[in-house]
């Protein structure tokens, strides 16, 4: 009960919210999910690239983690993995996938479903050798999602990728994949106060098709 009681205590939204119109969004989803973005960063939004993935395994159980966003314009979105790591195999099994981002600064969310494909290993490498030190050192330990002995494992493991990586930062690591989500609907949710929250979704018209269709939802 003390829990229960502590969650009725939070609140949320205690700061000014955007208005979002509508009416005067874009044609397509890409414009303004990259202004939303930036507009949460600029709004003191700590890390407003991190994302929850959602993908289902091969008895259709759902699994969900937190990751970090790569890319996102007309080719889709995009985000890095292990092809061996546990999304990597969900995906390898079913290429169907969810994508949440949430802003609590300025009280908005994006939601992105669609089918998801890996770009190519060039791709793959020039996303990986892109990013940082510890990125790649990350990379170059692998094994994601396979049980850990030990902390003093990984710490060795760890120290050994970091050298490396140091060393060559050009270092190629073939398990790593860059994943794109094309996407069939995007959905745009502006919180409100007073809970008249406005939702915008956009959906493909058609399989394969260029154009969007735009709805209202209730909240």
């Amino acid at each position: 009960m003390e829990f229960q009681e502590y969650l009725h205590t939070l609140r949320v939204w205690d700061v000014e919210l955007p208005h979002f119109v509508p009416e005067d969004a874009p044609d397509e989803p890409v414009p303004l999910f990259q202004e939303w973005l930036t507009h949460a960063g600029r709004a003191g939004q700590a890390e407003p690239h991190t994302m929850t993935l959602a993908t289902v395994d091969g008895d259709g159980r759902p699994d969900v983690r937190t990751l970090m966003l790569h890319g996102a314009d007309e080719g889709g979105w995009s985000f890095g993995s292990h092809s061996g790591s546990a999304k990597g195999r969900q995906l390898a099994g079913c290429p169907s996938a969810a994508l949440g981002f949430y802003w609590p600064a300025v009280g908005r969310q994006v939601r992105v479903r669609g089918a998801v494909a890996p770009a190519g290993p060039e791709a793959a490498q020039a996303d990986l050798h892109a990013r940082s030190t510890g990125a790649l050192a990350a990379a170059l330990v692998g094994r994601q999602s396979e049980v850990l002995g030990s902390l003093d494992e990984l710490a060795t493991a760890s120290e050994d990728a970091w050298a490396r990586a140091a060393a060559a930062p050009a270092t190629p690591v073939p398990s790593w994949t860059l994943y794109v989500l094309d996407p069939v609907e995007v959905e745009f949710f502006q919180g409100d106060a007073r809970r008249r929250h406005v939702r915008l979704r956009y959906r493909r018209e058609a399989e394969g098709a260029s154009g969007w269709a735009r709805e209202l939802l209730w909240p």
